[in-house]
């Protein structure tokens, strides 16, 4: 697998649990949150999604050979701007794994666009801390 093909991978599996607007090639286009994609061959899964026509659907399932466009409708996480505010408070400690989706702190904490998902004690509590007021302040 070529380096654009495993970004483009990465980029469509970043999309996971966000909410996307797909449209396909006959012109229908479906709103909800992606809750499963192949990235093989495009088939997707939308969960709680609106038709165009402002139709409530529970569940969407889409043959990758209809599907159009895919668009983003939630900003995405800026794992990056994250990453910087840590290195401020834990110089030299921060390893970003942008195209994984996650950061690592000291060695031993992880955190990703929800927060600390690995690590415990003092040093965990303030990297929660500091994300906590990193997505306050990107939400107002």
């Amino acid at each position: 697998m070529s380096a654009a093909q495993r970004r483009l991978s990465a980029e469509i599996t970043s999309l996971l649990d966000k909410t996307v607007m797909v449209t396909t090639t006959d012109g229908k286009s479906f709103s909800g949150s992606l809750v499963g994609i192949n990235p093989d061959n495009m088939n997707l899964c939308l969960s709680e999604a609106k038709d165009e026509k402002g139709q409530k659907l529970h569940v969407v399932v889409l043959n990758g050979d209809t599907v159009a466009r895919i668009f983003a409708i939630e900003k995405p996480f800026d794992l990056k701007a994250l990453a910087e505010r840590l290195e401020k408070v834990f110089p030299t400690m921060v390893r970003l794994y942008e195209a994984n989706g996650f950061i690592v702190v000291m060695e031993k904490i992880k955190v990703t666009e929800k927060g600390v998902t690995e690590g415990t004690g003092p040093a965990a509590e303030r990297v929660q801390k500091v994300y906590e007021q990193f997505s306050s302040e990107k939400k107002a």
